[in-house]
């Protein structure tokens, strides 16, 4: 009977120690689209203000879309930017990865980036000769960190576009800010692109995040969801980022193959990447955009810390899909 009532009062002792879980939620828009970041705590907080300032830093190194930023001085010809440690990580994983897809991901495209109208410069006319000239500009072989920290281009007209990696770093970033803040447990999403840590106490179940249905003639439709823990992911596809030339009718999609010089209207029409870090996702989903779908493969291969999702055409024009193990198991059927 006593051990009973001991019992009795350590459970009710316990419940009455134990705070309730809150949802803590900040939403927003920011580097071109729109934010939402949920962290788990037991209680009320507001991170508003740390989030503003990653964003705030993030744009003023990265963003080609202000003018006063390193990068925009960088790309207007300034060789004497030092520049600051979220640049110098972001470079140096580009030219890893660029490596690793063998120059697929290539982040000095910026200038065809401009050209073919979908980024902050001026879009011009092209034909073969021109596109010849601009990949005279494009190559990461072509650029380097110096000891100083400041950017050597081979040429002045070397254009720099981090945007296919910027918005995953940037998340990222957020998830070390809430890192330092002792959070063990968020899903930060930016534009789609995701970062998760532990999972939701609340519900008591893994982050879930859907992936989008490419050939969705309406709307937004869900192709997949999938559950993360301690993951990220990122996902790149042309069926919402193109732009249709008013005078001849022709579609021109976002994805540009750094090789050739030319937007890539391929078999494949989406992918999604779950990998340790957010930047690596968003700069391998790209990259797999710009790759035929057998490289992909053999990248994926090489590669056992990523998973993917890929969509895709095959010869007798229907829709197929292709996972790897590891992503197969995140889905939710």
């Amino acid at each position: 009977m006593i051990k009973r009532v001991l019992l009795l009062l350590a459970l009710v002792f316990f419940t009455a120690c134990q705070k309730e879980l809150v949802k803590n939620q900040n939403v927003g828009n920011a580097l071109g689209t729109t934010y939402s970041i949920i962290y788990i705590a037991d209680e009320p907080l507001d991170f508003q203000q740390e989030i503003d300032s990653v964003f705030r830093v993030m744009n003023q190194s990265l963003s080609t879309y202000i003018p006063t930023s390193d990068i925009s001085k960088i790309n207007q010809g300034d060789s004497t930017i030092v520049v600051d440690h979220m640049f110098q990580e972001v470079f140096e994983l580009s030219k890893k990865i660029h490596g690793y897809s063998k120059g697929y991901f290539d982040p000095t495209v910026g200038v065809l980036v401009n050209a073919w109208g979908f980024g902050p410069g001026e879009q011009i006319e092209l034909d073969n000769m021109r596109v010849d000239s601009l990949l005279d500009y494009v190559g990461f072989d072509k650029v380097n960190l110096t000891e100083n920290n400041t950017v050597r281009k081979r040429s002045k007209s070397i254009y720099f576009d981090f945007n296919a990696i910027a918005k995953g770093y940037a998340i990222d970033r957020l998830g070390a800010m809430l890192d330092a803040k002792g959070i063990s447990n968020y899903l930060v999403e930016v534009g789609g692109e995701v970062l998760t840590k532990g999972t939701n106490p609340i519900s008591q179940k893994q982050w879930t995040v859907g992936i989008d249905d490419p050939q969705a003639e309406e709307g937004r439709q869900l192709k997949r969801i999938v559950s993360l823990e301690n993951k990220a992911m990122a996902s790149s596809g042309n069926y919402r980022k193109f732009r249709i030339d008013k005078k001849t009718g022709m579609k021109y999609v976002h994805t540009i193959n750094p090789k050739t010089g030319y937007t890539k209207n391929s078999s494949v029409l989406a992918t999604s990447v779950v990998a340790h870090t957010c930047a690596e996702a968003d700069a391998f989903a790209t990259a797999f955009m710009a790759m035929d779908l057998k490289d992909s493969q053999l990248l994926l291969e090489e590669r056992d810390e990523l998973e993917a999702y890929i969509i895709y055409i095959d010869e007798e024009g229907k829709t197929q899909e292709f996972m790897t193990p590891g992503f197969q198991h995140l889905v939710q059927n």
